[in-house]
């Protein structure tokens, strides 16, 4: 008497399963579409500016917090 199981059907081994990835993935990334050179740099200039911009004001947010702690404490006579 022959039991049949869920488990009778066998995956492929990791090498197959991984090499069946990879053609998806490039097969993906045959249909993007990539931005243009100026694209680029003007996305780039706009993440530096904002990242300066938050730098300025948490440093500023910093040295107002450790005034007012040398202030309450007393530390900096």
């Amino acid at each position: 008497m022959a039991a049949s199981n869920k488990n009778d059907v066998k995956k492929p081994n990791i090498f197959v399963r991984m090499g069946r990835k990879l053609k998806e993935v490039f097969s993906e990334l045959k249909r993007v579409t990539w931005p243009t050179f100026p694209k680029v740099v003007k996305s780039t200039g706009v993440v530096l500016v904002v990242v300066l911009v938050f730098l300025v004001v948490v440093t500023g947010i910093n040295f107002g917090l450790q005034a007012l702690l040398d202030l309450v404490t007393g530390i900096g006579e």
